[in-house]
């Protein structure tokens, strides 16, 4: 209890908004107490008691993770699988699709919804279940479009439960929680069951940093005729520990243990948090040893984290040792597991071993994946081996699995500055990116290995491909700038990034405000600065690391 109260009152003294609810008009709720300081306290403890709403922390980092490591960690619990009719290694709109799109963006310029729909139908576009939800998805970006095709849908009785759930989704990404509560109570007084779209709402409000709310609307599922079974209690946990906030999920889990008994699958969600969010070896050992003193044994899930967890920090030792005691117990490693000792074995420099497992795999009938290949792909091109890289891609295109996103970042990392527009011409081909993070991990490598040159280059190609300089680009263009010297170029891409709309950056003004030591100072830096403008615009030779050049080539290579 003591705990409890000490929890209470950091959240009141650091965070008192989180105290007060959320009002929606006419939305069935639980009647909350006046503004006074001492009814806030009595209620928010009456509240916490019962559901402990926390704050959210930022992740951990964890010195030992490689950013190539590849993404074969078992997913969490998700409230739905928002992608399942949607391709998304090609175009978010299918060909047929494209006609209602553009309706859509034209429709958007009537004052009322109503001449909005209205124009839709005339545009020649039959409606169905399927297209509203490509449609919407498509549009995701822009919420007040997919709005109106969600309500384009209701009006043809085009809106299945998926569709709903995707709605709810948009509204919610876009911090548009009023006008997603009134169309829950809108479906709720139509009898549509709103558990999934409930669901879709703690997700969205854990997304947004507001885990008060988030467990109020887990609260107030009953006021909706849904309980909030042990379904949703494991969406609210998932999602806490999807977004950082384990801890906060552990204690709300354990303050529940009465309405809902501790269990392997509760623990497992806790251990996904700390093995493969957050990658914190320390505490998922700990909730390993809290399973064992609740008398809750581990399953095959359990170990795929753990074994998952050990990979990442490099520990090779302990993968293995697990992996034994898991076959030990009887349970049968998965494509997981298997993809996890491969992983550690390619980057301890054991790429007999790995394939030594790859080919157990097989004999055990465990086919391997795209992830698979990845798990040795990523380790040897961060160790700069990209003939065995090569080699591994190569066996993996005969077993008639596809190149992904990560193995053609796994290849830019270790490829060199003339070999990269050839990859990115290479990825645009076949329909994989380039995306906003390829660029992010070409800049980075540049500006480490301080060649602003070729970060400046591939800066003017990202037009090129499609890809929009966001905040996280601006801000590690401007600042590899600034480290390298280039303050006068760096501060023109910190104004260009506040037109664009980005909002002020303090640690990127202190660093832009630097003033400079001396005259001679400021000239060798703009006289480094003419050299760097004239590189980039002859267009054809950019400085890459070993003094050679960076140059579009007519005939591009594949990549074996």
């Amino acid at each position: 209890m003591a705990l409890l109260t000490a929890i209470t009152r950091r959240l009141y003294r650091k965070h008192p908004k989180h105290l007060f609810p959320f009002l929606l008009p006419s939305l069935p709720q639980p009647s909350f107490p006046s503004s006074s300081s001492s009814s806030q306290k009595k209620y928010f403890c009456r509240t916490f008691y019962q559901t402990n709403p926390v704050l959210a922390r930022p992740l951990p980092q964890s010195p030992h993770f490689s950013k190539f490591q590849p993404s074969h960690d078992p997913i969490l619990h998700e409230t739905i699988d928002f992608s399942e009719c949607i391709d998304e290694t090609h175009q978010d709109v299918q060909s047929g699709d494209r006609d209602l799109v553009e309706a859509l963006k034209n429709a958007s310029q009537f004052s009322s919804q109503g001449e909005a729909i209205d124009f839709l139908d005339k545009a020649g576009v039959e409606p169905d279940e399927n297209l509203v939800y490509r449609a919407i998805w498509a549009l995701r970006d822009e919420w007040k479009l997919a709005f109106l095709v969600f309500r384009w849908g209701e009006k043809w009785g085009c809106l299945g439960e998926k569709n709903l759930a995707l709605m709810v989704w948009v509204l919610g990404s876009h911090k548009k929680f009023n006008t997603a509560w009134c169309l829950i109570r809108d479906l709720h007084r139509s009898s549509v069951d709103t558990r999934r779209p409930m669901l879709v709402m703690i997700d969205r409000y854990v997304a947004a940093n507001d885990i008060s709310k988030a467990i109020q609307t887990f609260n107030i599922m009953e006021k909706f005729r849904i309980s909030p079974d042990l379904r949703a209690f494991h969406t609210l946990l998932s999602s806490l520990c999807k977004h950082g906030n384990i801890e906060e999920a552990e204690e709300f889990m354990l303050l529940n243990r009465k309405l809902f008994p501790l269990e392997t699958e509760s623990f497992n969600i806790i251990l996904n948090g700390w093995c493969n969010v957050s990658v914190d070896v320390f505490e998922a050992k700990r909730i390993w040893r809290e399973m064992s003193k609740c008398c809750i044994m581990p399953n095959a899930t359990s170990y795929s984290h753990i074994i998952s967890c050990f990979s990442k920090v490099g520990n090779l030792f302990d993968s293995l040792r697990l992996f034994d005691e898991m076959k030990k117990r009887g349970w049968v490693p998965g494509i997981e597991v298997y993809n996890s000792l491969i992983y550690i074995l390619a980057r301890e420099n054991c790429l007999n071993e790995a394939l030594k497992i790859l080919n157990k795999m097989k004999e055990a009938g465990v086919h391997p994946n795209s992830a698979t290949y990845n798990s040795i792909i990523c380790p040897l091109c961060e160790a700069t081996k990209l003939e065995e890289a090569r080699t591994i891609l190569a066996t993996m295109i005969g077993e008639n699995l596809s190149p992904t996103v990560e193995t053609y970042h796994a290849f830019l990392y270790g490829a060199s500055s003339d070999e990269m527009l050839e990859f990115l011409y290479h990825m645009k081909k076949t329909g994989l990116g380039p995306n906003r993070d390829t660029f992010l991990l070409i800049l980075g490598k540049f500006f480490k290995l301080k060649h602003p040159e070729n970060a400046l280059k591939i800066w003017a190609e990202m037009k090129q491909f499609d890809v929009v300089p966001d905040s996280a680009h601006y801000t590690t263009l401007v600042e590899g700038l600034a480290t390298c010297g280039l303050l006068i170029k760096a501060r023109e891409f910190y104004a260009e990034m506040r037109l664009s709309g980005v909002s002020d950056d303090p640690k990127l003004k202190k660093l832009l405000r630097e003033p400079v030591k001396n005259n001679c100072h400021q000239r060798e830096e703009k006289e480094q600065q003419l050299r760097v403008s004239r590189n980039i615009k002859k267009g054809t030779k950019v400085r890459s690391g070993k003094g050679g050049v960076m140059r579009r080539k007519s005939r591009r290579k594949g990549l074996t």
